[in-house]
């Protein structure tokens, strides 16, 4: 596949002379735009069984095959199929340049035989994909659709900024340096790194260690390592501070013995927490609860009566068991420790005691996710401890699958309800969400950006991560960074998960949380800005009235 150089400026020389005219710019854009938004429209569609009459699949031009992956061409309404060659027999006869893979938006150049990649594409490929998706997004708001999104564009006075930055080249990779069996903390601070929402927060100064005011603050060592990794030096960095810091604060963690990479990951996020902006004990808004926390539901249901006792509480990450659906430790995935997770569990009359019969029962109760974080951590319970005595623990070693990209959506609390009505309706929706209302399938999915491994005895061990970084993959052995692929990611002895949305929700028609707390601040400092000068003036009267 030819790439692109830089956003504007393609490789491929025929659809630079295409685009280089402004009425086939036109041409071209609209009619890609007109399949990408077909696209969107029957991919949602199709998913209920109401409007599924309504849809009619293309067909070959040559050969007439019903087409489940079709190829349009980008000059006229022809469509045509991949493996028998028919859509390139198309563009041979006709004299057309390119067509379109309607699934993915790739663009197909037939003079080069290969498909191309353009900065313009690729925009209007997500532009049109997301404003179909707000369309049918109304479930947030009862009757107001899903506000559209609105790129950033910089006003005057950023355009000037930007002009005179000086840009630096970096990669955002640095190996980090083994302190003394240090490489649990390498590898979670590996994974905040190729965070996304970590990344961008600390990025754009949002917390920034110069200004702050705090003593020990975890937050603004977060702050020295995104600007040592982004820096020129590519020298394998030690984060010796924030250790020590983790030191001082978690005395579990402290001294040079061997430790759990989980167990820091949950120290690292209470103490990045306790140290940023926003944080509050009833609706914190810091990065750390934006980023991770979701809620969690629980449904107990007497068997006796039949009450449901509904209980939420909040999370930050998720621990499986590794157990599938049978109890057995073979053919383990994700997806089975997920289904697991929230099947239901029976509770003994010992255990559970409802209030409505106010007399202990059998009961069954089943887990579900309330709310979605933004991204989730799933750790994988390798080290099991079936006596109080550590050196009777053991490691799990059985291989678990897990996808690339991950659908929560049947794992939901409002999913799993309508689920449960459409079974006992006898109506089986073909879609992972059973109910347009609850918003299209786009909405549950994530992306995985990095796995925490670890190899060897649980006495004798050693952690490795790997992470994404500019669409590729890397493996970090403490200070040794080298290139790897999703395959062998995907193939690695995972301990623990991290996915991110690949569509972050936001509150419709609500003003940022960020911009309202900037603006708080700004007005709170101008108060103390008045009473230093109020208690500056009254320090110069008092001295006036003795001098006389």
């Amino acid at each position: 596949m030819l790439f692109e150089q830089d956003g504007d400026s393609p490789r491929c020389p025929h659809l630079a002379t295409t685009l280089g005219n402004d009425t086939e710019r036109r041409a071209l854009l609209y009619r890609y735009r007109n399949i990408v938004e077909w696209h969107a429209r029957k991919s949602y569609n199709v998913s209920y069984p109401s409007k599924r009459r309504k849809i009619t699949p293309p067909e070959c031009g040559i050969c007439g095959q019903t087409l489940s992956r079709p190829y349009a061409c980008l000059h006229c309404s022809a469509a045509g199929c991949w493996t028998e060659g028919h859509i390139k027999q198309h563009l041979q006869d006709t004299g057309h340049d390119f067509c379109a893979d309607v699934n993915s938006g790739y663009v197909f150049c037939i003079e080069c035989d290969d498909f191309v990649f353009d900065g313009a594409f690729d925009r209007l490929y997500k532009a049109a994909t997301l404003a179909e998706e707000e369309k049918v997004t109304i479930f947030e708001v009862t009757k107001r659709l899903r506000e559209p999104f609105v790129p950033w564009e910089p006003n005057a006075q950023e355009r000037v900024v930007l002009q005179s930055a000086i840009t630096a080249p970096c990669q955002g990779r640095r190996g980090l340096l083994n302190l003394g069996q240090t490489c649990f903390m390498n590898v979670i601070l590996q994974s905040f790194i190729a965070n996304p929402l970590l990344r961008n927060y600390y990025l754009s100064d949002k917390h920034h260690h110069k200004l702050c005011k705090l003593n020990h603050c975890t937050s603004c060592e977060m702050d020295r390592l995104f600007a040592e990794v982004y820096s020129e030096n590519s020298a394998p960095y030690g984060a010796t501070d924030l250790l020590a810091k983790t030191w001082r604060t978690s005395s579990e963690l402290s001294g040079y013995a061997q430790q759990d990479a989980h167990e820091f990951f949950i120290t690292a996020l209470n103490q990045i927490h306790t140290t940023s902006r926003g944080s509050t004990s009833l609706q914190c808004i810091c990065i750390i609860h934006s980023t991770f926390a979701g809620l969690l539901q629980s449904d107990v249901e007497c068997e006796r009566c039949g009450t449901v006792a509904e209980k939420t509480d909040p999370m930050l990450d998720i621990s499986l068991e590794l157990k599938g659906e049978s109890n057995r430790e073979q053919e383990l995935t994700l997806a089975s420790c997920l289904r697991r997770y929230t099947h239901p569990e029976k509770l003994g009359p010992n255990e559970y005691s409802c209030e409505k019969c106010g007399k202990a029962s059998h009961a069954s109760k089943r887990l579900s996710i309330r709310k979605l974080p933004n991204v989730l951590s799933f750790q994988f319970k390798r080290f099991e401890h079936k006596s109080v005595d550590k050196s009777a623990a053991r490691k799990i070693e059985a291989p678990v699958r897990f996808p690339s990209s991950l659908n929560m959506a049947p794992y939901t609390t409002l999913v799993m309800h309508k689920q449960e009505l459409s079974k006992d309706g006898g109506a089986a929706p073909p879609s992972l969400v059973p109910d347009k209302a609850l918003g299209p399938e786009a909405i549950y999915d994530y992306d995985l950006f990095a796995v925490v491994c670890h190899e060897g005895q649980i006495d004798n061990g050693h952690y490795t991560c790997y992470a994404r970084s500019h669409d590729e993959w890397y493996r970090y052995d403490d200070d040794k960074v080298t290139h790897a692929t999703l395959g062998a990611c995907l193939n690695s002895q995972a301990y623990m998960c991290f996915y991110v949305k690949r569509h972050l929700d936001y509150k419709p028609y609500v003003t940022p949380s960020y911009i309202v707390l900037r603006e708080q601040e700004a007005v709170k400092e101008k108060e103390r800005e008045r009473e230093k000068e109020a208690a500056r003036m009254k320090e110069v009267e008092d001295e006036l009235l003795a001098a006389i």
